[in-house]
């Protein structure tokens, strides 16, 4: 069967922001691309959690939201929250007009998989949903390089709980490698890959791949995103 995105079925899209005229531009740009359909929209978090949730109840539930932090009412944090915890197989990509480090760890924390900036070009967009669905972490080049400030910074350091072996597959996991291209790479079977993130995640105490990969930079056992 094949997947979304790869020449089967298009990847759903809901997009969520109190502004229209975004809504409205980027529904006509991405209604153009091939394998990507728009099946939402919501103009704050509280509505976009119905949307989802009747998007879910019709089977048809979106593969990634784009969704606006600053929003009236329910605010685009809360709502990446309870989304992500309501349905893990829905991949959420923040986007905002803001970079500030803060931020972008807000949003990522609440289980965002990825923060792009509203000035980011059509096609970066684009990508950004294809790669949250397939489970990667797309971060557009501003929010890139304030993360690797903030994760260079020193006094951040911590124990690390991680086995050597965990370390090489938290690697791998932060290069945007799935599980059967891990497996593969060190010469492991699939189970035991996923095995291994499963445990890095415990360890770690966070929810989601993306939240490891930022782990895994701050600590200097992956590189930043590319910043330009």
């Amino acid at each position: 069967m094949t997947g979304p995105g790869a020449g089967g079925n298009p990847v759903r899209v809901c997009l969520v922001d109190d502004h229209a005229v975004v809504r409205r531009g980027l529904r006509g740009y991405l209604e153009l691309v091939e394998d990507i359909e728009v099946v939402g929209e919501a103009a704050d978090g509280h509505t976009a959690l119905d949307v989802v949730a009747a998007l879910v109840a019709d089977g048809a539930a979106p593969h990634v939201v784009l969704m606006d932090l600053l929003m009236p009412g329910t605010d685009g944090v809360t709502a990446t929250r309870l989304l992500t915890q309501r349905y893990a197989g829905i991949a959420v990509v923040a986007m905002t007009s803001y970079s500030e480090v803060d931020r972008i760890r807000s949003a990522l924390e609440a289980g965002a998989s990825g923060y792009l900036l509203k000035d980011a070009e059509a096609d970066q967009v684009v990508d950004a949903i294809r790669q949250a669905q397939r489970g990667e972490m797309p971060l557009g080049p501003a929010v890139a390089r304030q993360l690797a400030r903030a994760f260079r910074a020193p006094g951040r350091a911590a124990r690390d709980p991680l086995t050597g072996r965990e370390h090489e597959v938290l690697a791998l996991l932060a290069a945007g490698l799935s599980n059967r291209e891990i497996a593969s790479r060190l010469s492991i079977s699939e189970r035991t890959a996923r095995t291994h993130v499963s445990n890095i995640l415990d360890k770690l105490g966070v929810r989601s791949r993306t939240q490891a990969a930022l782990y895994a930079i701050q600590q200097g056992l992956a590189p930043a995103p590319p910043s330009a």
